[in-house]
């Protein structure tokens, strides 16, 4: 009996210490939009730990440890959550108890509930529906959250749309016809059939790029473009030339002037 005990106790003992190694913690990106539409964190970095101590990291850890990082007065303040009859669900999002009408997503995937395992480097998006009865809400992405390009530059940038099917199969769409917004203001550009949008990146600095619809209500996403001033522009072709070139070529022509300038007093 005793060396029953003792073993039952051990490999108790090693499921403890495996399921804390498990919980290796991880960084995430989280983005929180509230009731009224709007976003209220964008594309933050939140570092997640096993908030809730059960041996793993979840969109529900990723959630309470974001709002530890960015909500006054933490998670204790801002975020509930209770399991449901489809498990680990959302009570309380950025402050507000809206009774259910939540939606939270991994790298763009709709979520089974906030138990989902997240991994190192995911895109953790939540949100309260404005519309809390029929919940057509949109969720919606760039397929770029992120980019880099040469002031004078342009990024293309797609939106597509994720709903489901009459058979409540995933699926994916091009939202048209939707406004872009570039740091909270609306600008002319607008995306085509194919979801598409080019905009021109005219000077160095940092963008926040989202979008609105006139026909849907657009969950709030985002792409920040990074626009560095490190290149000039030939006016003649567009092409984007490098300083260091720039730079090569002039020394260059200035050896080649001293050189013939001397081969000029030589002769």
């Amino acid at each position: 009996m005793k060396k029953l005990i003792i073993l039952v106790l051990a490999l108790t003992m090693a499921f403890c210490l495996a399921g804390v190694a498990c919980a290796e913690d991880v960084t995430v990106t989280v983005s929180i939009s509230d009731g009224s539409g709007n976003a209220v964190l964008v594309q933050k970095p939140v570092t997640v730990t096993d908030a809730d101590a059960d041996g793993a990291l979840t969109i529900g850890d990723a959630l309470a440890c974001a709002h530890d990082a960015y909500f006054p007065g933490g998670a204790a303040a801002g975020f509930a959550e209770s399991v449901g009859m489809y498990g680990l669900q959302l009570d309380k999002l950025w402050g507000t108890d809206a009774g259910g009408a939540y939606g939270y997503y991994q790298n763009n995937t709709a979520a089974n509930s906030l138990g989902d395992v997240v991994t190192n480097g995911a895109f953790i998006s939540a949100f309260i529906y404005t519309d809390t009865i029929g919940y057509s809400d949109t969720y919606c992405y760039f397929d770029k959250r992120t980019a880099t390009v040469a002031a004078g530059g342009s990024v293309t940038l797609t939106l597509t749309g994720a709903g489901y099917d009459s058979s409540w199969s995933p699926i994916t769409f091009a939202i048209d016809d939707a406004t872009i917004w570039i740091d909270g203001v609306a600008t002319t550009y607008v995306t085509d059939a194919e979801g598409k949008v080019t905009i021109p990146c005219a000077t160095a600095g940092t963008i926040t790029v989202s979008a609105k619809s006139a026909s849907k209500t657009l969950v709030p996403t985002s792409c920040i473009i990074t626009v560095s001033a490190a290149a000039d522009v030939s006016p003649e072709t567009g092409d984007v030339l490098p300083i260091v070139l720039i730079a090569a070529l002039a020394a260059g022509a200035f050896v080649m002037f001293v050189v013939l300038q001397r081969k000029r007093k030589n002769a």
